[in-house]
């Protein structure tokens, strides 16, 4: 599983958590943090080209790629648990969850994508979403162990 961003991260704050996330993370399953330039170094790891560039590999693809969006299906935690567990156990692609830009994905990434999920209806600043849903994807597979963490809410 990959979890990648665009751009560099500017808060120390955030770089801490997202480190601890990811090894925590990293308990449960293989799992690589990537800070990616742009959506099209994004579409192009994923075996995706942008519009412009479009070939067969275009539809073929070398992963599946979710992206974190607000126009995307909202997911309990439990939820978000099954869709990782079920991923895990039925599909041999690499997973790829991405946090966009600042300015959101173009219309182009999203139709590049299996599947947009939904942080919640909120507007967070991209660097919190990262760590938001770092927390998530740790959660969740706390969930699938039957780890304490998630019990009680």
């Amino acid at each position: 599983m990959k979890i990648v961003w665009m751009g560099k991260t500017k808060e120390p704050a955030m770089q801490s958590l997202t480190d601890e996330y990811l090894k925590r993370i990293s308990r449960y399953a293989q799992v690589e943090g990537l800070a990616l330039r742009d959506e099209a170094a994004l579409l192009r790891m994923c075996g995706r080209a942008m519009p412009a560039q479009a070939s067969k590999t275009t539809s073929a693809g070398k992963s599946t790629l979710v992206l974190m969006d607000s126009r995307g299906k909202q997911l309990s935690s439990e939820e978000l648990a099954r869709f990782l567990g079920d991923y895990r156990d039925g599909n041999p692609l690499p997973l790829v969850l991405a946090v966009g830009p600042a300015d959101g994905f173009s219309e182009a990434a999203r139709s590049a994508a299996q599947h947009t999920i939904s942080l919640g209806r909120m507007t967070l600043a991209h660097e919190l979403a990262r760590v938001v849903l770092l927390e998530q994807v740790y959660r969740a597979f706390t969930i699938l162990k039957g780890h304490p963490y998630h019990s009680g809410h």
